[in-house]
């Protein structure tokens, strides 16, 4: 009886390790997800541009939100292997002209922190 609650024990144990290392042995691609957001075309972007210029420059928004015309959201993640997601949004603000009056990015970007 003893033989068997300690294989028991250790098979309990070897299942309990083995699922915290089976996680990262098993490979993971990159995913980014969103709009793929580069510094040098948020560097572009001018107070005074128009929407449809704004739209050539960083593509289609993710976000545009029905109550808020003036906003658009530009939504950035990016999943790297085993890492924690990455996300970055990019809000770029109108006037009632149509034009833009404001362009703010909650945090660096991923890419321009490795350089």
């Amino acid at each position: 009886m003893k033989m068997k609650s300690l294989v028991a024990v250790l098979l309990l144990a070897l299942g309990v390790t083995a699922c915290s290392t089976v996680k990262k042995v098993v490979y993971r691609i990159d995913v980014p997800q969103g709009n793929y957001l580069e510094q040098d075309k948020i560097d572009q972007l001018q107070v005074g541009m128009n929407k449809e210029q704004v739209q050539y420059l960083l593509g289609t928004p993710m976000l545009r939100d029905s109550f808020v015309q003036n906003r658009w959201d530009y939504v950035f993640i990016l999943r790297k292997g085993h890492e924690e997601p990455v996300q970055r949004t990019l809000f770029v603000h109108f006037d009632n002209k149509g034009l833009v009056s404001n362009v703010q990015l909650d945090q660096p970007l991923p890419n321009a922190e490795q350089k």
